[in-house]
């Protein structure tokens, strides 16, 4: 739960202490965080709480830009940051000037796999699902049938993913919301009538679980056809005022949120929406970052933003705040995670050296060098590397010519290939 913001109340020394804020500094830090009531009102040393306040909300309401659904009206703030921000999104992230990314165009695949991959994954424990990345990382790339409802869940998040990325040049529609739904909530809810479909009833809300405390009421379930049919303009269409393609992502991100049409899987739904738009609108770099990773470690700040938003009078700039720092995170954490990639690449180069092997079983002598245990099979292999199944049991076959793996039959048809007793004295008699 948060503190509640006091009554906004304009008197005659509302507009000359903004202005005092505005000289001294303050106000630009403030908006920069865009701090709520809970932090500035500890910031006023020599005026009253409330009045400073008050202060900081009649600058904030000069400048601020307002939307609708359905009946409820919803503002934000450009702020400085927000905007200094956006423009470096553009310059990185959208159009063709996100090339000087680093990506070669050989291994955009598989950074694209490995991407939708770590989203689905995060995305998934936010909401309770309890499995290790690289348990739920080898049920993806080998294919296997989830045993759990949390494998199930990752599962349905990486199909749906990669749903989106098939179809992200197409408008939304209700129906393609209810197609999302549906895919990410497959045989994880105990009504499976509620799958792809809208919550019939108002029982449904949003619970602090430590305490039971009821944090969020949505809007009444006979509203939901006409907010969605709204959000879906929203999505489809400019609008007569220009609202940058990325506060437009984050607010339908926001929304679905707030309107909770489903009885479950709306986290999951909203963000896989906001993905969508993002890619629609050209932010094809989004394809590569995993932001509910991001979000994920700072899940407590993305409930906050929630709740800052709805408690301030519906001021949209909170959650959108948020979630620019959340990208700028995503985009540093994938210029970090290209880095590592590319110097292993490097690492790899020396496996090319010995003979009869390539690029990609160079990769997969660097991996059973790394990790002894490691088990493969060419469900895997296909996977990781976007080829056939008929080039992955060549890779895999020709590495155990050469005496580097060992066949484990699972089945008469299925094998698994794993380190060889003789792999180390091979390789030290090519490096040595």
């Amino acid at each position: 739960m948060v503190e509640k913001t006091p009554q906004y109340i304009e008197d005659d020394e509302t507009l000359k202490l903004s202005i005092k804020i505005r000289l001294s500094g303050e106000m630009k830090k403030i908006d920069d965080d865009y701090l709520y009531w809970d932090k500035v009102k500890y910031l006023s040393k020599e005026t009253d709480p409330k009045k400073y306040w008050n202060a900081i909300k009649f600058y904030r309401n000069l400048r601020t830009n307002k939307i609708k659904f359905g009946k409820y009206y919803f503002k934000y703030f450009m702020t400085e940051y927000i905007q200094k921000s956006l423009h470096l999104f553009d310059l990185n992230i959208g159009g063709n000037l996100g090339s000087n990314i680093g990506i070669a165009e050989t291994d955009k695949n598989k950074f694209v796999i490995s991407s939708i991959m770590e989203e689905a994954i995060a995305s998934s424990q936010m909401e309770g699902a309890n499995t290790t990345r690289r348990k739920a990382k080898e049920i993806i790339q080998k294919e296997l049938k989830p045993k759990t409802k949390s494998e199930q869940m990752i599962v349905n998040n990486f199909i749906t993913m990669r749903h989106i990325v098939q179809n992200k040049n197409l408008d939304l529609t209700v129906e393609d919301l209810l197609i999302v739904h549906q895919l990410i909530t497959n045989d994880t809810l105990e009504n499976e009538e509620e799958e792809g479909n809208f919550r019939r009833n108002d029982e449904i809300f949003v619970a602090n679980f430590s305490n039971g405390d009821i944090v969020h009421i949505p809007p009444d379930h006979k509203e939901i056809n006409e907010l969605i049919a709204d959000l879906c303009i929203f999505f489809n269409s400019e609008g007569e005022d220009f609202i940058h393609p990325i506060i437009k992502g984050i607010i339908i991100h926001f929304m679905i949120g707030w309107i909770h049409p489903f009885s479950d899987g709306n986290g999951r739904t909203a963000r896989s929406i906001f993905y969508w738009y993002m890619l629609k609108r050209g932010y094809w770099l989004t394809e590569y970052l995993s932001i509910s990773r991001i979000i994920k470690d700072t899940k407590n700040q993305y409930e906050k933003a929630y709740l800052y938003t709805e408690n301030d009078e519906n001021d949209l700039t909170y959650f959108i705040n948020y979630n620019i720092k959340t990208m700028d995170k995503a985009f540093i954490a994938l210029k970090n995670y290209i880095g590592e990639k590319q110097r292993e690449a490097i690492q790899a180069s020396k496996f090319l050296r010995i003979p009869n092997v390539n690029e990609r079983q160079a990769q997969i002598l660097k991996i059973l060098n790394e990790d002894s245990d490691r088990i493969l099979n060419v469900k895997e292999i296909e996977n990781r590397f976007k080829i056939s199944s008929f080039t992955a049991r060549q890779d895999l076959n020709g590495l155990t010519e050469l005496g580097f793996l060992q066949i484990i039959k699972v089945n008469k048809i299925k094998n698994n290939y794993v380190k060889s007793n003789s792999f180390d004295r091979i390789l030290n008699s090519y490096f040595l």
